[in-house]
């Protein structure tokens, strides 16, 4: 009869990964930002550390590059397929755009009724100035070996060619995100005009559309699927003064993020 030692946790293991802020590289020292590259160490660790029986992603993220977000969900995908470990979804407070991107990298997506999720769209947002240097009498010098190389420049009048290539490069990214939206929620997604169109839902609505599959929070929904089953969490390292908001770069960074978030109706 073999003997049963009290101290050795045979519970099956659930990894939990936070996918938690904007998406994109580090804009500057000391900001925070999801990216492949940053992830990749820690996705490779909850797929294969101690087998665990699924992976939950803990998703809160208003967006950011559209690369590193396909790069994060291919990323993903592979480890699942590899492993053969099933991956859930869970969005907190938003899933948008590119956060939106990384929940459909799961085989089931789970939301807080309150949640938002959607804004399958691309948006190029910036600042025109070319009134106010006038008025202040300043004048832009700009020389370039390239005639396209200075197209959108916000010291000069915009160019409606620049505008057209500008929205045939979003146009072209929208297509990959809406491709990939289908691709991953498949006959689910309900037939809605606006579905594509950058409009956003809470948690409800999003399950009538397809866009997620149920009301449900991380550990209960967890347990109710695999049993009693042992948490391990994984997540990405702050620098110690981004944690205590003790430099220029990390109010910057914050601002950033609490700017993206409030897109949504979401304080942070």
């Amino acid at each position: 009869m073999p003997m049963k030692l009290p101290f050795i946790n045979r519970k099956p293991t659930v990894a939990v990964i936070r996918l938690q802020g904007l998406i994109g590289t580090a804009a500057r020292p000391g900001a925070a930002a999801l990216s492949d590259a940053g992830l990749q160490p820690l996705l490779e660790r909850a797929f294969t550390r101690k087998k665990p029986v699924a992976l939950a992603l803990a998703v809160n993220s208003p967006g950011g590059s559209p690369v590193q977000s396909s790069l994060i969900g291919a990323r993903i995908r592979r480890l699942s397929e590899k492993h053969d470990v099933p991956v859930h979804a869970f969005v907190e407070d938003v899933a948008a755009s590119g956060g939106y991107w990384l929940a459909c990298a799961a085989d089931r997506i789970w939301a807080d009724e309150s949640s938002i999720l959607g804004s399958i769209g691309v948006i190029s947002a910036g600042f025109g100035f070319t009134e106010l240097i006038e008025r202040w009498g300043i004048e832009r010098r700009v020389h370039t070996s390239g005639r396209s190389k200075s197209q959108l420049d916000p010291f000069r009048p915009e160019k409606p060619e620049d505008v057209e290539r500008l929205d045939a490069i979003l146009n072209t990214i929208h297509d990959s995100f809406r491709d990939h939206v289908r691709a991953r929620r498949g006959d689910k997604l309900a037939d809605a005009e606006d579905l594509f169109t950058g409009a956003f839902w809470t948690g409800r609505r999003a399950i009538e559309l397809g866009l997620a599959d149920g009301i449900g929070h991380l550990e209960p929904t967890m347990r109710d699927l695999f049993g009693d089953v042992r948490f391990e969490r994984y997540g990405i390292r702050q620098p110690w003064f981004r944690r205590l908001g003790l430099s220029g770069e990390a109010l910057l960074g914050a601002a950033d993020e609490r700017a993206a978030f409030a897109r949504f109706g979401v304080g942070r």
